[in-house]
């Protein structure tokens, strides 16, 4: 016995109802004689005669009636697979992949984030926090719809989009020396410090190694080499030494005491942060929407 294709199945519903093959074969837009040859060879697949046909219409035989309900039957969990499908393939393609330097992503993307779920509900948004250098393979590589960077310079070969200036600063835990300072802190002085400073790739690390490069003094080792904004905040606050972060990373801090911020002379700590998408590519739906939430946000 061969397996009765969906097609034929149908034919076999209309046909009941409509109580004509050809009535039948125009629902599906196909001829009659094609669609009587499917009715034929969905008899002999089955070994059974359904459809009686006459001069004025065509019904269905007792067996043609046991053979509907089942097709009937069949039919429906067809369509509700189907639907099913459709339904999951709309739910990957509200996918948004986002790439965020870490003080973006824990400071400003979650703000921006949750105004974007607002506007498209049952948006799955992944958020992928990596320093700069991992943000920008992942734009490059297609594994993020859209990035965030903290880094002075924009690689080359993306698409980028000027957010705003994020300020750097010097903070210390509250018995730290400098915190008795009476003048700023020089950036001999600061290049001299064993500094607790993020790992080599970060935009963090990188605007302080430029603010730093025309300094005669040659740096010092760094006291410790952290691989996440959060674990740097963490050691300044369990008094481990002094770092240069960003005043989103620190504000909550300063204002309850838990560091000091120390003031800085001759230093430019300000670092550009960019959107960057792969080049060549109109960003559409939700990765235009997010950026349009994030411009608004830091004007």
């Amino acid at each position: 016995m061969a397996d009765p294709d969906p097609t034929s199945l149908r034919l076999l519903v209309l046909l009941s109802e409509l109580g004509s093959i050809g009535a039948a074969a125009a629902q599906l837009r196909m001829s009659q004689p094609s669609a009587s040859k499917r009715l034929s060879s969905l008899e002999r697949g089955l070994g059974l005669h359904l459809v009686e046909r006459t001069r004025r219409g065509a019904t269905l035989t007792p067996a043609g009636d046991t053979v509907l309900d089942h097709a009937r039957h069949v039919l429906t969990e067809l369509d509700a697979l189907t639907a099913g499908v459709h339904a999951l393939r709309a739910r990957h393609q509200q996918r948004l992949r986002v790439a965020a330097s870490m003080t973006i992503a824990d400071y400003l993307a979650p703000r921006w984030l949750t105004t974007l779920r607002t506007a498209f509900t049952g948006l799955r948004i992944q958020l992928d926090s990596a320093n700069s250098a991992a943000v920008t393979e992942a734009v490059r590589h297609d594994r993020a719809d859209l990035g965030f960077l903290e880094t002075p310079d924009v690689p080359d070969g993306l698409s980028v989009r000027y957010l705003t200036l994020d300020r750097m600063t010097v903070v210390v835990p509250p018995a730290h020396p400098w915190t008795r300072r009476r003048t700023p802190l020089g950036p001999a002085e600061l290049a001299a410090t064993p500094l607790i400073v993020r790992e080599h790739g970060s935009g963090t690390r990188e605007t302080l190694e430029r603010a730093l490069a025309n300094t005669t003094t040659a740096p010092a080792e760094p006291l410790l080499e952290l691989h996440s904004t959060t674990a740097v905040r963490n050691s300044v606050v369990a008094g481990a030494g002094p770092a240069v972060l960003s005043a989103l990373a620190v504000d909550s801090d300063l204002r309850t005491g838990q560091v000091t911020e120390i003031p800085v002379a001759g230093l430019d700590l300000h670092r550009p942060l960019h959107a960057v998408w792969r080049a060549g590519h109109r960003l559409t739906g939700p990765a235009a929407a997010l950026l349009s939430t994030a411009l608004s946000d830091t004007a």
